[in-house]
């Protein structure tokens, strides 16, 4: 099986586990709740968040909703296309598209998304969900991905073509 079809397989698992767990909390943890996860580390938090990272853009349903789906339409084409063809871009790719995917869902049928993971040791830090955590690890892969592939391809194009280092006259 190609890499892209479990990139994609990958992503749709992840998009699952995201839809999931949110359910699962909806149900099981009252809005404002903690339940420890991982004591001192992470706990559970249900919240309700009406605008993107640090819920920047608060209110903003549809702009956030067309806005994301920009972005995955492009990272989508960016595939068909095969404009990036590498393992590594491909999986990127895919980690956003899922991630971006779970919120708009959260956002067309909620009018918010559902974020559950807190760090108990970073209070200020947001909650978040399996979305973000795909969003944003695609995000990293895809840097990763970019300084590779540029830096790979920058070298090839600072290679010298024949004998351009050498003494004209052989001395």
């Amino acid at each position: 099986m190609p890499f892209t079809a479990l990139s994609a397989l990958l992503a749709l698992a992840l998009l699952a586990l995201d839809q999931w767990v949110k359910r699962h909390i909806t149900l099981t943890l009252p809005l404002g709740e903690t339940r420890p996860l991982l004591p001192g580390l992470v706990e559970l938090k249900a919240v309700h968040n009406y605008g993107a990272a640090w819920s920047s853009f608060s209110g903003e349903r549809w702009l956030l909703v067309i806005a994301t789906s920009c972005i995955l339409l492009v990272l989508l084409t960016l595939l068909v296309r095969r404009v990036v063809r590498h393992p590594t871009g491909t999986l990127a790719c895919c980690l956003i598209i899922s991630g971006g995917l779970g919120n708009i869902l959260d956002r067309a049928r909620l009018g918010y998304v559902v974020d559950m993971f807190h760090f108990q040791f970073y209070e200020s830090y947001p909650v978040f969900n399996v979305a973000d955590i795909c969003i944003v690890s695609g995000c990293v892969l895809g840097l990763v991905y970019y300084q590779w592939f540029y830096e790979k391809y920058d070298k090839k194009k600072e290679k010298p073509h024949g004998n351009a280092d050498a003494p004209a006259n052989g001395a």
